[in-house]
């Protein structure tokens, strides 16, 4: 993947975070050899990998009747308003399941 780095970020206030440059003489924004790549089109990842970790879909659940609705090749993402209670019975079921829980 590649990794944007921001203009000017040799300044030690500034966090090394992409920003998108904005000032009339920025030298990255005119695009000057030397000064970096910024993020364009080109570089979006091919739509069969997106919204994926490791190859595998990543379903979120809120309750344990959404567990039936994934996958056994996914993974589980527990929603993060489900409360401990919910949480723990979720991941009861997920695991009689055989299925994998990334946020335990």
């Amino acid at each position: 993947m590649k990794i944007f780095k921001r203009a000017k970020q040799s300044n030690k206030k500034l966090k090394k975070v992409w920003r998108k440059p904005r000032g009339l003489d920025n030298k990255l924004k005119k695009k000057l050899k030397g000064r970096g790549k910024m993020p364009i089109v080109g570089y979006k990842k091919p739509s069969s990998i997106r919204g994926t970790v490791g190859g595998k879909k990543i379903f979120r659940v809120f309750n344990v009747s959404d567990l039936k609705k994934t996958d056994k090749k996914g993974i589980l993402l527990i929603a993060s308003g489900v409360g401990k209670k919910k949480r723990l019975e979720i991941l009861k079921n997920a695991e009689k399941q055989g299925l994998h829980v990334k946020n335990k």
